[in-house]
């Protein structure tokens, strides 16, 4: 593609971008469908589905760039889209969440600020890893990608557990939290489904063709983006973590939206959260793909997005504890925070 014209490619990026907004919409539901009728809704299996559903589009910008050896753009995709899915929630409190209550009042759980816990704590795992030799291969696996993926693993049982039952009164949930149960939105979306009579068989063909459609125009993405980095004089690291990073988001802000406005606030932040949690799962692949040690290649710039991520999500996840009221320009405060935090953020990036 470095061959066409620059509006050619602004066009194709934008086409790819929309085929994934799209896509990204029936993959979601079909996973509700799916969740519900194959019994999978709270079991591990349901969890990993869900989590390389929702994170397709990245897994194919990771798994192209790292077949063509274009590393700098996986690694910056990876970690900032942590930073850029986590500002979705202030898309969400904003422009989703109805009454004069913000998004982390209405979704307060414990099990919540966990999941917060385990993103903080993968993306810990990312730093130190990123320090380790970059010969340190032994089957085409690294030590840091492997604890990542074990890790990750781990703190799903951790959460499902925590899902069932919590030794704290009413099991970490506020008194005057939403309204309904956590997951009413992915049981109101198999009803309407079935309602309209679409099989299990139909829901997982709808679910197998959004998922190419979403792959092939993750490809797209990844090669048109790196054309148009190139031809504007931007770094493949600044482009895969902010503009790249934002067109695989856009899925994540249309279920949420869905998720919010349909009163299933703790689903929208959890969707978010988890997600988050599992993009730095990719490192894994990409190292078997590239035959390299993608971690230590991390330059600055992707330390200094896994740090930016990291203090969003724990701003997050004191309003999930602390539970602010206030609303302002539409928001809650610790929304407020991460717009500010990310701005300041993606400035210092591009000095």
């Amino acid at each position: 593609m470095s061959g066409l014209p620059l509006p050619w490619l602004l066009l194709i990026f934008a086409g790819a971008a929309g085929a994934i907004w799209v896509a990204g919409i029936q993959l979601s539901d079909q996973t509700d469908v799916l969740s519900v009728r194959l019994h999978l809704g709270s079991a591990l299996g349901g969890l990993i589905l869900l989590a390389i559903a929702t994170n397709l589009p990245e897994i194919a910008i990771v798994v192209s760039a790292s077949l063509s050896g274009n590393v700098g753009v996986a690694v910056g995709n990876i970690l900032g889209g942590i930073a850029i899915q986590t500002v979705v929630l202030v898309v969400l409190d904003a422009a989703g969440v109805r009454g004069d209550r913000p998004l982390t009042y209405r979704a307060a759980s414990l099990v919540l600020v966990l999941e917060a816990a385990l993103v903080v704590a993968v993306l810990a795992v990312v730093v130190a890893g990123s320090q380790l030799p970059a010969g340190l291969v032994f089957l085409r696996l690294s030590p840091g990608s492997v604890l990542i993926a074990v890790l990750w693993v781990a703190g799903l049982f951790l959460l499902r557990r925590a899902g069932r039952a919590l030794p704290w009164h009413e099991s970490g949930e506020p008194p005057d939290g939403q309204d309904r149960p956590r997951g009413h939105k992915t049981r109101q979306t198999e009803r309407t489904a079935g309602a309209k009579g679409t099989s299990t068989a139909k829901s997982a063909l709808i679910f197998a063709g959004a998922a190419v459609v979403t792959l092939l125009a993750g490809v797209v993405l990844e090669r048109s983006g790196d054309a148009i980095a190139d031809r504007i004089g931007l770094s493949g690291v600044l482009f895969g973590a902010t503009v790249l990073a934002a067109a695989t988001s856009l899925p994540e802000v249309s279920t949420g939206l869905t998720s919010v406005r349909n009163g299933d606030y703790q689903l929208a932040v959890s969707d978010i959260f988890g997600g988050n949690a599992f993009l730095p799962v990719l490192f894994l692949p990409a190292t078997l793909l590239s035959g390299k040690a993608v971690l230590p290649q991390a330059q600055r710039s992707d330390i200094y997005l896994t740090a930016l991520a990291a203090l969003l999500t724990l701003v997050y996840a004191a309003g999930l504890l602390f539970r602010p009221r206030r609303r302002i320009l539409r928001m809650g405060v610790d929304s407020l925070v991460v717009l500010v935090l990310y701005a300041v953020g993606v400035a210092g990036l591009f000095a």
